[in-house]
């Protein structure tokens, strides 16, 4: 389903600064002081800069820049460092127990073998958001790679409110949906955009790891 990342040296190999993170946070520091500055009625130019960077993210820019900005700096905050083919993965700390829920069967086989490989438990894969339900409350899970668009009768997001709340377990939104994981971002502690690779979605677990 998509490639797995070469094995590579341990973080404390590598350069302490992450760029990505850096540049997200520059951007979220410079937006957030402009709109605090004017009151949310940003200059055209940095109104037209703002919905540029929102179209890429299929945002809706049709709205007050204090609305667009909201979500776009849900997704970018969120979403996992997007790794090149040759970027090397960082890796957690420690295994994670992992609750895998994804609609798609050839991606949940996908996700859950490379997250075996990679040392984790997988609990799971469910298409079902109601067997995941269940799984939550009979294991100790560490976090769930959900996908929001499930097929059943409760949602991703429903499911998230559930898995959050009930059982404090952390959430990994893996997403075509941009709109929908931008206006529930707060329900996950990363964001893995479709198409994803194997290196993004062992990086935001990798996160995990080193916040948890």
């Amino acid at each position: 389903m998509f490639d797995r990342p070469p094995v590579t040296e341990p973080d404390h190999a590598r350069a302490q600064t992450d760029p990505v993170a850096d540049s997200v946070e520059r951007l979220c520091r410079l937006y957030d002081t402009r709109l605090a500055d004017t009151g949310g009625d940003l200059s055209p130019e940095d109104a037209r800069e703002l919905k540029a960077m929102a179209a890429i993210y299929d945002l809706d820019t049709d709205r007050p820049s204090a609305e667009v900005w909201r979500d776009l700096r849900a997704v970018v905050t969120r979403q996992a460092p997007a790794a090149s083919e040759n970027a090397a993965p960082r890796v957690a700390a420690e295994a994670l127990t992992l609750l895998v829920v994804e609609d798609d069967a050839d991606a949940a086989a996908s996700l859950t073998e490379m997250l075996t490989e990679a040392g984790h438990s997988v609990v799971g894969p469910f298409h079902s958001a109601a067997a995941a339900e269940a799984a939550a409350a009979l294991h100790a899970i560490d976090a769930a790679l959900l996908d929001i668009n499930l097929s059943g009768e409760m949602t991703g997001v429903e499911l998230a409110e559930v898995l959050t709340s009930r059982w404090d377990v952390r959430v990994i939104f893996i997403s075509g949906d941009v709109t929908a994981a931008a206006r529930h971002a707060d329900l996950a502690e990363a964001l893995v955009l479709k198409p994803y690779n194997g290196a993004q979605i062992l990086e935001a677990v990798a996160r995990l790891g080193r916040t948890g």
